[in-house]
């Protein structure tokens, strides 16, 4: 049986370096994949090159997305690292509106103890937007680690990242350096946590610690399944 699975994060990119091996898979096995994007991610930046930068990282979007054949994917306008300025009721809503539309069985999304406020504020979200209601769709949570964000937290943010469930992306591992590649402005010179360098190391780290190549690590937060 196919699945639907949503994957709901703060930034474009943040699918790439938490679960871009896995949503690889889910790809290669015929699921339908779709994305939201909660904010344009350049808000915090230097505005005299907001436009410029928001062109770029919109087409390394478009261009990822080619290549995991997601044909439909949401694009919000919350603020970037400012999500705490919102109230959570609005945020919850708009992830409600795209589950009625779209009826996921399975959700990737952010570690709620990332350093990075937007994370937490879309984990909390989704966890909002997810509880459990009757003839719900949604049976899978899953949440992932962010370079540069989730090993930088403390314990007090939210817990630490203990993963718990972990996919085999050995075969897909150079397939995703090359989405990576795609997102080159947003990455960092190694050895910084969040170049390419690093998000392949932490990879095959996560993989070994399981006997495998490399892997992705998640934390499942919910999983309902019936026999």
């Amino acid at each position: 049986m196919k699945n639907k699975v949503l994957v709901i994060v703060a930034h474009a990119d943040d699918e790439t370096l938490g679960c871009g091996g896995t949503l690889l898979k889910h790809r290669d096995n015929g699921d339908e994949v779709v994305i939201i994007f909660m904010t344009d991610g350049i808000g915090a930046r230097n505005p005299e090159k907001n436009g410029s930068e928001e062109k770029l990282r919109m087409q390394a979007q478009k261009n990822v997305c080619a290549q995991l054949n997601v044909k439909k994917f949401y694009n919000f306008s919350f603020p970037d690292n400012r999500m705490d300025s919102v109230t959570l009721i609005d945020v919850v809503q708009e992830i409600e509106k795209v589950l009625h539309i779209q009826q996921p069985s399975i959700i990737y999304t952010h570690h709620g103890g990332d350093l990075n406020i937007d994370h937490r504020i879309v984990h909390q979200a989704v966890m909002t937007a997810c509880r459990p209601q009757p003839n719900s769709s949604v049976h899978t949570i899953l949440s992932f680690e962010v370079n540069s964000s989730t090993e930088w937290a403390s314990e007090n943010m939210g817990g630490h990242f203990i993963p718990n469930y972990y996919v085999d992306i050995s075969s897909f591992i150079k397939e995703k350096e090359q989405l990576l590649n795609l997102y080159a402005d947003e990455m960092r010179v190694y050895p910084h946590s969040r170049s390419i360098e690093a998000v392949m190391n932490l990879n095959k780290l996560r993989g070994n610690s399981v006997g495998l190549q490399a892997a992705e690590a998640f934390m499942l937060l919910r999983q309902i399944i019936v026999i």
